[in-house]
């Protein structure tokens, strides 16, 4: 096999690992790396036209990466929305999410009936990304016991938005919100909680 036959392979291969991605952000990266190098492999035959495709292709990958990264911090791009804790969309989010969910938060037992509880639900467009679960600890204190991402948005960080508009934590009178100890993959970090190394738990101030 020639380095040329070789080139066309990872191509390819990388072409269709790119689309079986979830994640929005992660196909558009390896669609467009799959892109360059079927370009080059492409112009190295004089294919012309499929150097055209690809070329094309590079350009709306690059388009969509940029908006992906320029907005994913965007408030105009999210929507924070409160459902009740008891909605049937919010049952329905976890049920079909539910195998998921417990990877990231496995000791997770909502009862949407019991008193304190608050649920939001995180839009783009009319596509929901994140669903957020609250209960009022007393004390000002909110603690998380859901804070999930679906798959295809799993790049970013769509709670953040919960916790950015304060207000709708702060007109409730809420002044700290406190994380699960065990949550898998906490982001906490860049969004400026405070780590509790004796407990594990992140905690920010509104």
């Amino acid at each position: 096999m020639s380095w040329l036959d070789l080139i066309g392979w990872c191509g390819s291969a990388l072409l269709i690992v790119s689309v079986m991605q979830a994640r929005l952000l992660r196909f558009r990266v390896l669609n467009l790396f799959a892109c360059i190098v079927l370009t080059g492999f492409n112009a190295a035959l004089a294919i012309w036209p499929m150097v055209a495709m690809n070329v094309a292709l590079s350009l709306i990958n690059l388009w969509h990466i940029h908006k992906l990264v320029t907005t994913r911090h965007d408030e105009a791009a999210y929507v924070v929305l409160e459902v009740g804790p008891e909605d049937k969309y919010v049952r329905h989010v976890m049920r079909v999410h539910g195998a998921d969910i417990l990877k990231f938060q496995p000791d997770l037992v909502w009862d949407g009936a019991a008193p304190g509880n608050l649920a939001f639900l995180v839009q783009h467009g009319d596509e929901t990304v994140g669903l957020v679960l609250l209960r009022d600890d007393g004390d000002g204190v909110a603690r998380v016991q859901l804070d999930y991402v679906t798959p295809r948005y799993r790049d970013f960080s769509p709670g953040e938005f919960v916790w950015r508009d304060s207000l709708v934590l702060r007109g409730r009178g809420f002044t700290r919100v406190v994380t699960p100890a065990n949550m898998v993959g906490a982001y906490y970090a860049q969004l400026g909680f405070r780590r509790d190394d004796d407990s594990g738990t992140w905690s920010l101030d509104l």
